[in-house]
């Protein structure tokens, strides 16, 4: 499904190049749930930048399916992410202008489907993750792990094979946090590619395999 090969990151700040990502090579298999933990700064967030096709690499290559995404335009990397991709990220992200049917439904407006059709697959993933009868809240009127699962909706609405989670239950108490990962780890039982990064070990031991990370590097 997904493999990186001598993957490495170099942010410029001012005059100083920061090195977030070192000769990484991993393999993630189809249909497999992976947590890859590690400490604040080693690298886990730009790692999954650049596997979720939000950034290119400094050197190296990712491969999503055979392709190497860094020979893609900017609109072929739009076009993975749409149709491959979806994204949980630990402050959320939701439009809280919007309530959480609208929320979900926004991604595949973007993906061209009709308003009835997304409407009613916005619905259908809000009832997946428990929020059937939370579907015209905003998110100001939503508890924190309530739009986390508004966030995991959206990142189902166009049936996305991967799912990639930044620190999912960061902003959750212990008890959301393992709620989400049961409904990841359903998601994964479905099929879905899982890719979780965190600092929390209890959390990490929820995925079928563990990588960690320190100072840009993946340990073996």
């Amino acid at each position: 499904m997904i493999h990186t090969e001598n993957l490495s990151k170099t942010y410029r700040m001012g005059e100083v190049e920061v090195q977030a990502l070192r000769d990484v090579n991993l393999e993630i298999k189809d249909s497999e749930f992976i947590a890859i933990i590690g400490p604040s700064g080693s690298g886990k967030s730009t790692l999954l930048n650049l596997l979720g096709c939000l950034d290119k690499p400094t050197s190296g290559a990712v491969f999503i399916d055979g392709i190497d995404t860094g020979k893609l335009s900017e609109n072929g990397l739009a076009e993975i992410r749409r149709k491959k991709i979806g994204f949980i990220f630990q402050q959320f992200n939701l439009i809280h202008t919007l309530n959480a049917l609208e929320n979900v439904a926004l991604p595949m407006f973007f993906a061209g489907v009709g308003r009835e059709a997304r409407l009613k697959r916005a619905e259908e993933q809000l009832v997946k993750v428990g929020l059937g009868d939370r579907i015209y809240h905003k998110p100001s009127e939503m508890s924190g792990g309530e739009q986390q699962r508004v966030a995991i909706a959206r990142a189902l609405s166009n049936d996305p094979a991967i799912i990639i989670g930044d620190e999912p239950t960061g902003n959750v108490d212990t008890e959301t946090g393992n709620a989400i990962m049961d409904i990841l780890e359903g998601l994964n039982r479905e099929g879905r590619t899982i890719i979780v990064v965190t600092h929390d070990a209890e959390i990490a031991a929820r995925a079928a395999r563990t990588k960690g990370m320190r100072d840009g590097k993946v340990l073996d």
